[in-house]
């Protein structure tokens, strides 16, 4: 029976919640493509075997299918879904369906398309949190020191209850939650904070220690400043009307984004371990969890995070991505030459290489944290 419980919270949440993300941004694709006259042949949800589908007036074929591990866009006159190629048989297309053909676009409208997957992550994002901020107010917490942890790295360093964190490494904390986020984005075990004490403002530099810490039941060990907030019962209401909503959505997004960024470089640089990459099996653990014992707004408030996530990547300069497309598009319009097929294949070639690196590097890790959690 319990078997049939988890399915409910890790396999359900984590289908729900990728088949929208998915959809959100294939969509975008769709979109600018009809509205650039380019014909859609297929939008899948899903791969494989098509489970359910059909074709709407416009020729375009909807479908849903058995793997749902993402989906794919395709238009008239590719080879594949990642628009790497050319179908051999485009040449042969009427004068009319060139038109409407995604390879006989000029670079201009190819590249509209392609930003339009990740704006419409990036669009998702913003609509939930504004509507978040505007019905539900935001929840803030002030970063002041309710409690500092005997032996911890801020009992070392002096820091004092009732102290106010202005900032950490040089960026400027104004929730009790940016603290942590910070924290963890420090490198060489160091955080150099800045802080109010009554009249008196002090820059310290904290040596950070790991902590067991337990996030959506789970027990993991990670730098710690060890201080707690005033309580974490109180919290300030702060309503907002549709403009702040929005402003302040825009904002949310952009820190998740930058935040994002950093972790990223730090990884890249060897500043900080490549552990915390996760994949398919992290998404779908982290979805349970929150299915499980936190509620709707959290798990939608989560999708808002994912497809920021999802937007971003994407818009990396790897070929097969998004972020590929817009590279190529781009020499394109500078140089006013379209790049040869083989070079093309090519590039696509190694993307790909690359892109089942990081999967099969993701897993592992996945893996890794699982038995962790459950064996550790």
């Amino acid at each position: 029976m319990d078997w049939i419980i988890n399915i409910l919270y890790y396999v359900v949440p984590f289908v729900v919640l990728l088949g929208i993300l998915v959809f959100v941004h294939e969509f975008g694709h769709f979109l600018i493509a009809r509205l650039c006259g380019v014909q859609v042949t297929d939008f899948s949800i899903g791969f494989g075997k098509q489970l359910w589908g059909f074709t709407d007036k416009h020729k375009t074929n909807w479908k849903i299918c058995a793997v749902p591990l993402g989906g794919y866009c395709q238009f008239l006159g590719d080879a594949d879904a990642a628009s790497a190629n050319s179908d051999e048989s485009v040449k042969e297309l009427s004068e009319e369906d060139k038109k409407k053909a995604f390879p006989f676009q000029n670079p201009w409208k190819k590249l509209a398309i392609v930003l339009g997957g990740p704006g419409f992550n990036y669009l998702f994002a913003i609509i939930v949190f504004m509507f978040m901020f505007a019905f539900l107010g935001k929840l803030t917490f002030p970063p002041v020191v309710g409690e500092v942890i005997e032996g911890g790295a801020a009992a070392k360093a002096g820091i004092m209850q009732n102290d106010r964190i202005l900032e950490i490494n040089g960026k400027q904390i104004e929730d009790f939650s940016d603290i942590s986020t910070e924290i963890a984005l420090s490198v060489d075990n160091q955080a150099h904070v800045k802080l109010k004490r009554g009249d008196d403002i002090l820059d310290l530099t904290v040596e950070l220690e790991k902590m067991e810490v337990e996030t959506n039941g789970q027990t993991t060990k990670r730098p710690m400043l060890g201080i707690k907030s005033i309580t974490t019962m109180e919290t300030t209401h702060k309503k907002m009307s549709w403009g702040e909503a929005f402003m302040e959505a825009c904002g949310e997004t952009w820190r998740i984004t930058e935040g994002t960024l950093r972790g990223v470089g730090q990884m890249i640089t060897g500043k900080r371990g490549s552990e915390d990459l996760g994949g398919i099996i992290r998404i779908a653990e982290m979805s349970g969890d929150i299915s499980k014992k936190n509620g709707l707004i959290d798990f939608i408030a989560f999708m808002a995070l994912l497809s920021i996530n999802l937007g971003l990547i994407n818009l990396f300069p790897i070929p097969v991505l998004d972020g590929g497309h817009v590279v190529i598009f781009l020499i394109e319009i500078v140089t006013r030459r379209e790049i040869s097929v083989k070079v093309k294949e090519n590039l696509f070639k190694l993307g790909f290489a690359l892109i089942v690196a990081l999967m099969i590097f993701a897993t592992w890790n996945d893996v890794v944290h699982l038995f962790n959690r459950f064996f550790a």
